[in-house]
């Protein structure tokens, strides 16, 4: 597989495929959140989108990064959100770098987000469409996030059945400067158990996949298992 990591100003033009990689925090919430139930994830352009999408679905849940704000009903936390019932329901998220990052590549033909948490079903999707050419942005810190680089690198391997060993990936991850910052109290909206949340590798048996429906890019959570190289991805569950 020729694999192609840049950033999200580094896109040029809309690749075939697109692994937006975002591992503190938002695919590692996403994630948790259809874990909870939830029957899809919107994701939304700005915090003004999120509270006008919160105000015409007030049973959406809305979430967004930082601390706790009038309108929205969680933080971007995997900890604080393994604890919520999503039953059915509908979030909005809003994150500063990934939801920013997947909207930069909704023309693409196949979009996947992802994180640690699932990186063995998006690499066997990958290996089920057989796509020989992907493009995985790096959301964080302008893509310098050496967390988000090196759960690119570690799909990227596995997708060509090349890597078997993730603990080299993790430590790169759980020395970068976004888990620093989320230990240390930097940032805010955080529960002590996120850092680890967000480096358990493969917790979820599905991968995550964003396509435009109407006019919302819209992810959806996908048993890579159940995907035929042709067809479109079996929700999950």
């Amino acid at each position: 597989m020729d694999a192609r990591f840049v950033a999200i100003d580094e896109l040029t033009a809309p690749p075939s495929v697109a692994v937006v990689v975002d591992v503190m925090r938002a695919y590692t919430v996403a994630a948790w959140a259809f874990a909870q139930g939830a029957e899809k994830i919107v994701l939304a352009a700005s915090l003004d989108e999120a509270l006008a999408l919160k105000a015409r679905h007030p049973d959406w849940v809305a979430l967004k990064d930082g601390p706790a704000a009038p309108g929205f009903d969680a933080v971007n936390s995997p900890g604080l959100l393994r604890s919520t019932d999503l039953g059915g329901r509908t979030v909005v998220q809003k994150t500063t770098a990934g939801t920013v990052g997947a909207l930069a590549v909704k023309e693409a033909s196949l979009v996947l987000c992802a994180g640690f948490v699932v990186a063995e079903a998006t690499a066997r999707l990958l290996r089920a469409r057989g796509c020989d050419k992907v493009t995985f942005v790096v959301t964080g810190e302008g893509g310098r996030a050496d967390e988000d680089l090196a759960c690119a690198q570690y799909i990227a391997g596995r997708a060509d059945e090349a890597v078997t060993d993730a603990a080299p990936f993790l430590r790169r991850a759980a020395t970068s400067r976004a888990a620093t910052e989320l230990t240390e109290g930097v940032r805010q909206g955080v529960h002590p158990d996120d850092v680890a949340l967000c480096l358990e590798l493969d917790r979820f048996p599905f991968a995550l996949v964003a396509a435009q429906e109407d006019t919302l890019m819209v992810l959806r959570a996908a048993d890579s298992a159940a995907v035929h190289p042709a067809g479109p991805a079996a929700v999950h569950p």
